[in-house]
């Protein structure tokens, strides 16, 4: 590229300690399809000390006419390094890339002529993720779109900053990576550039970046980070958010990402690492931007553990939110109270007057399904003479679990869609600590036919104005397995299960054994003649 050429766009890395990733990360560059006089990188080393430095001197030799590299010492993450490459970039566009990372052969080109021909200030091309990296939201690459709202599509969950941005935008309002923030300073920058936008787009029909998984977990956004550094980059977000929006839908759509993740990130287990003067200062600031700037629009998006935990933050009650992370990380099981024919997670505040937490708060509202495959389960089964006693374990708890119109047994022979409700007669209930068993006694005349029968248990769950039919997982010692006669023929019964197929009754005719024993005769005597 000539010296006064202007490069269609400036690729931005910001490096420190990345090798191997480097190599593949910088030959995928140089490689860009858009050739090298229409493209230039900016590497900055941020006082890298693996031997990064030498492999950027490598390329920058090979590569004179493309890559620049800056050298500082290191500045503890990336807002610094990459505010130094903005400010020699030259490019029309620019765009980051993770230095871990690497792109697509023809993603430049791509991207540059999307948004040349769509007019685009901000283009988010295509990720995938590589080594089992998650890639967050990716129903946003289901179709090439020309413009997207950033208020009303998933673009605030997709915050990054491994987009096409339009230069002149960039300076126009002098966009920089707020450097003080250890973690997320790209969120920042890209929220308030999809903001100033004109126009964002959406390029789905080419993976542009691949997004790697460190094998030593070197990943600055996936890497362990403590419970102080997660609530000032909360903080740091909320600031910017409620500083570039006024209150109103259109800030909440942006909080609603940054209150179901940054803000609720210090209340997880490192929160119980803390002395209690920390806790108690993390809890206050946590509660200080619930009350100020999280709505109950946004609060209630939030699954109910999370948004309990922020209400308890909110009032103070450090203790209580001890005990609800604790519960987490025991992995307690959660019960489901009924109540009024609606249902409530039974967690920590749930009818405590003393905190005075609304019912709301803890509606189960969707997910009921989900929970009930998770907690459900057949934990007994046996014969008593012409019946087959099973037992299941339920999550329910309350008044409410008296209704037999709730909570119902059926059976679903294989093979057809038809429910056997069983009989209520020989169905009892009994309430305990970890929740409701169901006992139901089938007679076995239910269950039996003429050949090999199965069926499957089913729960019947109504609460909410919704009926809620799922398979019965079972937790058994293993096959219950016995011998049953049903008028004059034998038949085996056998009780089995597990998560994937659930409890399986099954029921086949046997030979009696002097039926048996004559076809054994019978055999011997043919043949020894």
């Amino acid at each position: 590229m000539s010296e006064a050429a202007t490069p269609d766009v400036s690729v931005v890395v910001a490096v420190y300690n990345t090798m191997p990733y480097l190599t593949a990360c910088l030959k995928s560059l140089v490689e860009q399809s858009i050739g090298r006089d229409r493209m230039e990188v900016v590497a900055v080393d941020d006082g890298s000390t693996d031997g990064s430095g030498a492999e950027l001197d490598r390329f920058a030799e090979e590569y004179p006419d493309v890559l620049t590299v800056l050298r500082q010492p290191n500045s503890g993450g990336p807002a610094v390094p990459s505010n130094r490459a903005l400010d020699v970039a030259k490019g029309r566009y620019v765009y980051f890339v993770g230095a871990d990372d690497y792109l697509g052969p023809e993603a430049l080109e791509r991207m540059v002529a999307a948004a040349d021909e769509w007019g685009s200030d901000v283009l988010v091309g295509k990720m995938e993720g590589v080594n089992g990296r998650a890639v967050r939201r990716p129903e946003i690459f289901a179709e090439n779109r020309a413009e997207i709202d950033l208020y009303d599509s998933v673009l605030p969950w997709v915050l990054s900053n491994c987009k096409l941005f339009r230069r002149d935008l960039v300076e126009r309002h002098k966009l920089r990576f707020p450097e003080h923030m250890r973690i997320g300073s790209d969120q920042p920058f890209t929220l308030e550039a999809c903001v100033r936008a004109e126009r964002i787009s959406v390029l789905a029909d080419y993976t542009c970046y691949y997004a790697v998984l460190r094998e030593d977990g070197g990943n600055i956004t996936q890497g362990a980070v403590d419970v102080y550094t997660r609530l000032e980059c909360a903080e740091s977000l909320f600031a910017v958010v409620t500083g570039l929006l006024e209150p109103g839908p259109h800030r909440d759509a942006i909080l609603k990402r940054h209150t179901r993740w940054e803000l609720t990130m210090p209340t997880r287990e490192g929160f119980l690492e803390l002395d209690r003067d920390a806790q108690d200062d993390v809890c206050a600031r946590v509660g200080r931007l619930v009350e100020h700037y999280v709505t109950d629009d946004v609060l209630y998006t939030l699954p109910i553990i999370r948004r309990v935990r922020l209400r308890l933050a909110q009032l103070g009650q450090v203790e209580p939110l001890c005990e609800a992370i604790r519960a987490a990380v025991e992995e307690r099981p959660y019960l489901i109270a009924v109540k009024n024919g609606r249902t409530y997670l039974a967690y920590q505040g749930f009818e405590d007057r003393d905190l005075g937490l609304p019912d709301d708060l803890f509606e189960i509202t969707k997910g009921m399904r989900r929970r009930l495959s998770q907690e459900v389960r057949t934990v007994g089964a046996r014969r008593d003479r012409d019946t087959v006693e099973i037992t299941v374990r339920t999550p329910f708890t309350g008044l409410g679990t008296e209704d037999r119109d709730a909570v119902r047994l059926a059976l679903a022979p294989r093979g057809g869609k038809e429910r056997v409700h069983l009989d209520e007669a020989g169905v009892t209930r009994e309430a305990g600590e970890n929740g409701m068993h169901v006992t139901a006694k089938i007679p076995v005349a239910l269950l039996a036919g003429a050949g090999r029968t199965r069926h499957d248990l089913r729960l019947i769950f109504t609460a909410s104005g919704e009926t809620h039919d799922v398979a019965v997982p079972a937790d058994l010692p293993g096959p219950s397995d016995d011998l049953v006669w049903q008028r004059a023929r034998p038949h085996r019964l056998s009780v089995t299960g597990d998560d994937r197929h659930g409890t399986v009754i099954e029921t086949r005719p046997v030979r009696p054994a002097r039926a048996v024993a004559q076809r054994v005769r019978r055999a011997t005597s043919s043949g020894g003649r």
